[in-house]
């Protein structure tokens, strides 16, 4: 099953989120933001992946999701 554009949208979204820290978040601007990422942080807020609707966090599976998602990212871009 390939990747939908919501879900490539979340993978993006994952990707923004500073990896080094769990002290540092996101925000996104709901007037200034593309509807698919709006769409995406309230997607990834449902599963349990961020802390607010519009950004926040990252969860402890958040976390998770994103060293998977930089480690896919890698192995696709041959870095």
């Amino acid at each position: 099953m390939p990747f939908s554009p919501n879900h490539l949208a979340e993978l993006n979204l994952l990707l923004q989120f500073p990896s080094t820290s769990t002290q540092e978040g996101i925000k996104v601007h709901t007037h200034t933001a593309a509807p698919e990422t709006v769409k995406a942080a309230e997607t990834l807020f449902a599963k349990g992946l961020i802390s607010q609707r519009d950004g926040g966090y990252l969860t402890p599976m958040g976390c998770e999701a994103v060293e998977l998602t930089q480690k896919l990212q890698a192995m696709l871009t041959g870095s």
